[in-house]
């Protein structure tokens, strides 16, 4: 007779989608409802403590393993172990890892720690433009619009995404390094004034092979779904690096 153990695993490794615990114990239930077999209709009983327990074995059962089992933001999925990257990326050619510029990440860390942000108030803590690297940031699907700030203009406000946590291999904000004390830190504010007239300086170029072009386009249809008129792209992309695949396995 499988045990539990067992069946979530053939579960998690079957999914083409990480799993949370209730829909775990949502299958054990409908086998046990198909299912004759003593063995199967016995585990329909499962709670979702017993779930997490089995979860919580199986991974530190990987550690050995050319695999293992994690939990991300959006629940359990089997991957690759990283050390094996270099021969698992053969696999998927097409597949290019995300390298971000020293700008960039600065940028996305500003958003990341102190969501929702407005580009201005980036602006304010880099000194620079960051149109360039924002409208990238979205491109990747690193950060979102999540509305409009209560300010003269109604400017966008940026907030990090799903996956940029399954990226990072983070299951919420608050596992950012330093979290909470780099959230306190005061930093500086836009005072109102848009940046082209209030000295700050142009956006600087990412280094030789990175892409990180205007990309006004995506700011732009992002904008559209939640202004009530239309808006009007000023540019085109040109960003042409494909997004990586998975997290886990392929840096």
């Amino acid at each position: 007779m499988p045990l539990l153990k067992q069946v979530v695993e053939a579960l998690v490794f079957a999914s083409q989608k990480p799993l949370v615990p209730r829909e775990i114990v949502s299958a054990l239930k409908s086998a046990a409802e198909e299912s004759e077999d003593p063995a199967v209709m016995a585990l329909g009983k499962t709670r979702e403590p017993e779930i997490v327990e089995a979860l919580e074995e199986l991974k530190l059962e990987g550690s050995e393993r050319a695999f293992r089992l994690i939990e991300q933001v959006n629940g359990w999925t089997i991957v690759t172990g990283s050390a094996f990257a270099p021969w698992v990326r053969q696999l998927f050619p097409e597949s290019k890892p995300v390298r971000l510029s020293g700008p960039a990440l600065e940028t996305l860390a500003i958003i990341a720690y102190r969501q929702p942000i407005t580009r201005a108030d980036i602006e304010a803590v880099r000194g620079v433009a960051v149109d360039g690297m924002v409208n990238m940031l979205l491109e990747r699907g690193l950060i979102r619009i999540a509305g409009r700030a209560d300010a003269p203009g109604r400017p966008l406000l940026y907030e990090s995404t799903e996956y940029f946590l399954q990226h990072f291999g983070l299951k919420t904000l608050d596992e950012l390094p330093n979290s909470s004390e780099l959230r306190r830190v005061p930093l500086p504010v836009a005072q109102g004034a848009p940046a082209e007239k209030a000295g700050v300086a142009p956006e600087e170029d990412g280094p030789p092979g990175t892409d990180e072009s205007d990309g006004s386009d995506v700011e732009a249809e992002a904008a559209a779904e939640i202004a009530d008129e239309p808006v009007e792209s000023e540019g085109e992309s040109t960003l042409t690096e494909e997004r990586p695949g998975p997290p886990e396995g392929l840096p």
